[in-house]
């Protein structure tokens, strides 16, 4: 249980930095608390998609890895943030990520920071 939320609050930090430093990718939201509560709902809901989408699309789309010679993990990561952002739209949530190429950068600053706060967060399995 303490792995999924140090996961959790380290997949809102890295969300939270993508926020942060890419005008195009927004939570909106009133109240100080009501954006906390939002981002860390993302988290989980990023979380999620991570865990079921992703290895269905890595699997399927193994050749491409192979030809890019891994590259296509940029991708893959956009796609996920897109889908993210999709699925707040649907469950309102403020988090929105506009266009592909926004995503790719916020994916790619996602995936740093997550791995970043990983190393230093405790983890114990």
């Amino acid at each position: 249980m303490k792995n999924f939320i140090v996961k959790t609050l380290a997949n809102a930090g890295a969300l939270g930095v993508a926020i942060w430093l890419i005008k195009d990718i927004t939570l909106s939201g009133g109240s100080t608390t009501r954006k906390v509560l939002s981002l860390i709902l993302v988290a989980l809901l990023f979380g999620v998609v991570n865990w079921l989408v992703k290895p269905v699309v890595q699997v399927l789309s193994f050749p491409l890895f192979i030809l890019t010679l891994g590259l296509i993990t940029l991708v893959v990561n956009a796609l996920m943030l897109l889908l993210t952002s999709w699925l707040a739209g649907k469950l309102d949530l403020d988090f929105h990520v506009h266009g592909f190429w926004i995503a790719v950068l916020g994916g790619l600053i996602v995936s740093v920071v997550s791995w970043a706060l990983h190393v230093v967060l405790p983890d114990d399995e």
